[in-house]
């Protein structure tokens, strides 16, 4: 019995991390300090100059 139930709950995990809705596939957003940029080539937060 204790075998089932534990089956049961290592199936479920993952369905209720999906059911939660995950952010997979989805553009995230970087945000940067201000007077910072975010640059895209390096991936970092880069100073503006003005």
């Amino acid at each position: 019995m204790k075998t089932l139930v534990l089956a049961l709950a290592m199936t479920a995990a993952p369905l209720t991390a999906f059911a939660a809705g995950c952010n997979w596939g989805q553009e995230q957003v970087m945000s940067c300090a201000p007077g910072t940029t975010y640059d895209a080539d390096t991936r970092t937060c880069v100073a503006t100059t003005s």
